[in-house]
């Protein structure tokens, strides 16, 4: 065991000691936060303040268009061509022109003139406004009361509601994207510290160093050692990485959301007030946040996801993933010379993670169907699918089921790629092939 351990420090010191590890596990938590900022900043460059200057030639529209905190709109007499050249001499952002009979043509047309381009969110905003100022005019015209119509518009609101087998209401904690994220995530970092354990034990064997290291260590040794050192290695890695994302990712909250944060609080404590008083609100309509009641509701599910569980899980299902597939990465290692060589027997190993990952997506559409929950037992393919729903009131029989098959799977998987690993890491100059292999499992 002590020989183990020598073969795990050096290779935990090995890889300390490259300044690409380092640079990397410092890096990555940057390139994320910065990716998040990049999405939040392009969010909010989406509702930079317009001020619009409407000429209204159909003279029924203008008085009602409705702004909003980024938006405002005025109006004005002028000729369209007065208007234009004077515009730039004005404070409006874009000069929105009306055509007339816009009510009675099949495909109103209005036009705008910028001064900067007012972004696709505005367009589009402005858009939906338009067309039901329109719709409204054309009922009006015909006699027809918009309020009967508005009023036999029923909004529907499908809650769901997970009952256990003892009959008790359990909180909806489905969120199927993030459920995906963290099960490509569990892919990525499989993959990745299996195939470092592979270059590791290909290189040795072919610089000839492990001649020399199997003297004086047992082959099975030496495997063990490579696994478990790279698997401290990564959990440290992965600790690392996430403690300064998540300083990062509070920092960034902090400073780019913390209007939003205070308008969402203000959101649930008007939800709570409401649903007390027993009154039937749809909160898409509220004038305050009828533009934020869909990211509140992101907001909320956030929030409500057991993060404790979701790391600890994260952490068990990576160590026996990695150890399930680098047991195998390293025998792997040990039968081929070359890693051009090395393509016909990582392939195969590529396939059931590759599965688990297409698995993995059914969550986000059919979290309870029947390949979803094999997915999730099966070793080959639990590490991803099983954290791709771990976030959806996972049975806790389940998870145990799944982490006992995987951590004895390993256990069986390295008792096979030992036998593999003594015999090919000092084989040398013979194309290896499947059934050579094979026969490395029955050599005593």
């Amino acid at each position: 065991m002590s020989k183990i351990g020598l073969i795990m420090g050096r290779e935990i010191k090995s890889k300390l000691s490259n300044k690409t590890f380092i640079v990397m596990t410092l890096l990555a938590p940057l390139l994320i936060t910065g990716f998040l900022g990049l999405i939040i900043k392009m969010s909010m460059d989406d509702k930079t303040e317009q001020r619009v200057l409407v000429i209204d030639d159909s003279h029924v529209i203008a008085d009602k268009l409705v702004g909003n905190d980024y938006t405002s709109f005025a109006t004005s007499n002028e000729k369209l061509d007065e208007a234009q050249l004077s515009f730039s001499k004005k404070n409006y952002t874009c000069l929105l022109y009306i055509f007339p009979g816009v009510l009675n043509s099949s495909k109103g047309k209005v036009k705008i003139f910028y001064k900067k381009s007012p972004g696709l969110f505005f367009q589009e905003s402005l858009k939906n406004q338009l067309e039901k100022v329109i719709y409204e005019g054309q009922l009006k015209s015909n006699n027809i009361d918009v309020n009967v119509i508005n009023n036999a518009k029923i909004s529907v609101d499908i809650i769901t509601q997970k009952i256990d087998e003892n009959g008790y209401n359990k909180d909806d904690s489905h969120f199927g994207f993030l459920g995906f994220i963290i099960g490509a995530l569990m892919f990525m970092f499989i993959l990745m510290y299996g195939m470092m354990v592979f270059r590791s034990v290909m290189e040795e064997k072919t610089n000839r160093i492990v001649e020399v290291i199997v003297s004086s260590v047992k082959p099975f040794e030496l495997m063990l050692g490579k696994i478990f050192g790279v698997a401290v290695l990564g959990v440290l890695q992965f600790c690392v990485m996430g403690i300064v994302t998540f300083v990062l990712t509070t920092i960034l909250s902090t400073f780019f959301m913390k209007d939003l944060n205070t308008q969402f609080d203000k959101f649930t404590q008007q939800q709570e007030l409401v649903k007390k008083n027993g009154t039937n609100v749809d909160f898409k309509k509220l004038t305050n946040f009828s533009d934020k009641v869909e990211t509140f509701e992101i907001m909320k599910k956030i929030k409500g996801i057991n993060i404790p569980l979701l790391l600890i899980t994260f952490v068990l299902y990576f160590v026996g993933g990695y150890l399930f597939y680098s047991s195998i990465m390293a025998a792997i290692g040990s039968a081929v010379d070359s890693e051009s060589d090395s393509q016909q027997f990582i392939t195969p190993v590529m396939i059931p993670l590759m599965i688990g990952y297409f698995i993995a997506t059914k969550t986000i559409t059919n979290p309870d169907s029947s390949i979803v929950f094999w997915g999730s037992i099966i070793p080959f393919t639990s590490p991803i699918v099983m954290m791709s729903r771990i976030n959806d009131n996972t049975p806790v029989w389940e998870i145990a089921l799944s982490l006992g098959l995987l951590y004895v799977s390993f256990i069986f998987t390295t008792f096979l790629a030992g036998k593999i690993y003594r015999t090919g890491i000092l084989m040398y100059g013979k194309k290896t092939s499947w059934k050579e292999i094979g026969k490395w499992l029955f050599y005593k």
